[in-house]
């Protein structure tokens, strides 16, 4: 579960183990929307609250294992500054800020989540390529990617907010300050945040 890396075979991309993994999310996906979808917008609100606190909890888990796995001036192992770190950006916003800041948080858990997580799972390149589908890794991958689904999809069969052309404006603020931030950062440690600087890697944790 939590074995170093290369210390057993890697699952690998559209493998069976993959295939078992997208089933799994699917499937989870489906009961959480069962058992949700008719909830009104209070008890959204909790949703939303409880799924980021849970995946803060996992993503420091997370950080510990890539940090000794390899190191703090690693910054592409463990930093959650990704587009796919939306989830925990947005999720903050949308759970405990208001006004703006909020609608920021709301807007791109219903619009940007949905499409991250959909693309993620088709395709982890950060995850099955270098470990097998049931460690810490993998599975974090797939419930974290999972959950961002879930949340944009929850969001908008409820109605929780009601879109508008002009959200477009909160879902790029986000992504624009979070690109800044990653860009800071990968010029004091050489790094690839957001994949701004350098190529896609072929392999990163």
């Amino acid at each position: 579960m939590f074995s170093n890396m290369g210390e057993y075979e890697a699952c690998g991309i559209f493998t069976i183990g993959h295939f078992i993994l997208i089933a799994l999310t699917i499937i989870g996906i489906f009961i959480a929307l069962k058992f949700s979808v008719n909830k009104n917008k209070e008890d959204v609100h909790k949703i939303i609250k409880y799924v980021t606190i849970v995946a803060y909890i996992l993503e420091v888990i997370k950080i510990i294992f890539n940090v000794r796995q390899n190191s703090f001036s690693a910054v592409n192992t463990y930093l959650p500054l990704y587009y796919c770190s939306v989830l925990l950006y947005a999720g903050a916003l949308s759970s405990f800020a208001k006004g703006t800041l909020k609608r920021i948080g709301d807007v791109s858990l219903a619009t940007g989540s949905i499409i991250g997580g959909i693309v993620f799972v088709i395709y982890p390149s950060t995850s099955l390529p270098i470990y097998p589908a049931f460690h810490f890794l993998s599975i974090h991958s797939f419930l974290f990617h999972g959950a961002m689904i879930y949340l944009g999809i929850l969001i908008n069969k409820t109605r929780y907010i009601k879109l508008e052309k002009k959200d477009i404006i909160y879902f790029a603020s986000l992504i624009g300050g979070m690109s800044i931030v990653a860009l800071i950062v990968n010029k004091l440690f050489d790094g690839n945040l957001m994949f701004i600087s350098n190529n896609f890697p072929r392999n990163i944790n």
